[in-house]
């Protein structure tokens, strides 16, 4: 038991009072987690283009005052009763969705859409008792997603918890908990391109990069990026994007052009903007026979899209993805050692390396396949990071997503 269990903590929190108001550092009080819930001291968070999306009140319900917050790491603090899969100390990084264990989705191999803990955007109060666990001189403040990462400790339901290996730095393995894990998880359990395929990949941003990342680690050969900013193409390379498309630059539909590069269409497509006629780009741009693409930016609700039947009949696949089909709890470690392979094994390659190498018959073959293997197959997460802010300066991040400056902010709560 940790000293400060089944005590309320005060602690600061970024709270946001208005709609697209700069977050105030407030002093708040939090409770002890009750039933299935766990207490967590966040280390390190990150900004996700939901976190502003709903700040700036263009989500479905404005909510406020309210703690944002969803992509972060963590401690467990203390956990309450009936949580048995974590203990104090254990390192975490909460989620936006879940996973209860308990009903149908979780039961199947094939979902990851709990229906105890999916996304609730409008909802501000834990599931439990249907409180906060956050207050300011006895007034209420809402949480958001279930996770409200933007305070020093938080209350989390311990199903929406992953459990992690603890010596996985924090700092870097928080921005896993939301966007990179969705576009990655996109290309590599639901796409799944085969090595040496061609790729493409709409929208550039976090999430189109994340998937980029999923063919890179894939192997596939071509991976055509595309995007109506053209200063997103440099950076886009060190995630393997080797060609770009710029839709502005021709005067017929991209799909058209894709197909054309490439001889009847890519093998796998990936759209990661939501918007609409970005999707059905993205859907006809595929070969016919074996292509398939994978919807994973989220549209306005009222869109309808729209192709010819004959592309389907064609033997085009269209799929969707929620959070890359990863499971939280289950699913989310597994990302985390994917990115720590890469940390911790590159001397053990090294030595293999070189006793392969002393019995290998050809070295410049034995070098091309060590490349392969040690280059190819892990998730590098450092290069997703292009700024750090102590939480003082929280609005910093705010400024830097609304400017389109950089991937990801990774927000420090102890500085």
């Amino acid at each position: 038991m940790s000293s400060t269990a089944g005590l309320v903590i005060p602690c600061k929190a970024a709270v946001a009072w208005e709609a697209g108001k700069p977050l105030v550092i407030e002093k708040v009080e939090v409770a002890p987690p009750q039933a299935m819930e766990v207490r967590i001291k966040i280390k390190y968070t990150s900004l996700c283009h939901t976190d502003l999306f709903f700040w700036e009140a263009k989500g479905q319900t404005p909510l406020f005052p309210r703690i944002f917050g969803h992509e972060a790491s963590g401690i467990v603090e203390s956990v309450g009763e009936g949580v048995e899969h974590l203990q104090v100390g254990d390192h975490v990084l909460p989620v936006f969705t879940g996973e209860c264990g308990d009903c149908a989705h979780c039961k199947s191999e094939e979902s990851n859409m709990c229906n105890l803990l999916r996304i609730n955007t409008d909802r501000g109060v834990m599931l439990s008792d249907g409180k906060t666990r956050f207050s300011i001189k006895g007034t209420p403040i809402n949480h958001f997603l279930g996770t409200s990462t933007f305070s020093e400790y938080t209350v989390v339901h311990s199903g929406c918890l992953a459990k992690i290996n603890r010596l996985a730095p924090l700092d870097k393995v928080c921005i896993l908990s939301c966007g990179i894990s969705t576009g990655l998880g996109a290309t590599l359990n639901v796409a799944k391109p085969k090595k040496g395929s061609s790729v493409a990949v709409f929208g550039l941003g976090a999430v189109g990069l994340a998937a980029a990342e999923g063919a890179r680690i894939s192997g596939a050969s071509r991976i055509i990026g595309i995007d109506r900013n053209p200063k997103r193409f440099e950076e886009a390379k060190k995630f393997g994007v080797n060609e770009f498309v710029n839709p502005k630059d021709h005067d017929k539909p991209v799909q058209e052009v894709i197909a054309e590069m490439t001889n009847g269409g890519v093998d796998r497509s990936l759209e990661c903007t939501g918007n609409i006629n970005a999707m059905i780009s993205a859907f006809e741009c595929v070969h016919d026979g074996w292509g398939v693409a994978v919807l994973v930016g989220v549209p306005n609700k009222d869109a309808v899209f729209m192709t010819k039947p004959i592309n389907v009949l064609n033997e085009r696949t269209l799929k969707g993805t929620f959070f890359g089909n990863y499971k939280p709890r289950t699913d989310l470690p597994s990302v985390v050692d994917m990115y720590m392979n890469k940390v911790t094994s590159f001397s053990s390659k090294i030595f293999v390396y070189f006793i392969m190498r002393s019995i290998c018959l050809s070295w410049i073959l034995m070098d091309k396949a060590f490349l392969l293997f040690t280059f190819q197959q892990e998730l590098e997460v450092e290069k997703f990071i292009t700024h750090r802010v102590p939480f003082s300066e929280i609005n910093k991040a705010f400024d830097y997503m609304v400017k389109g400056e950089g991937l990801r902010c990774i927000i420090s709560m102890e500085e």
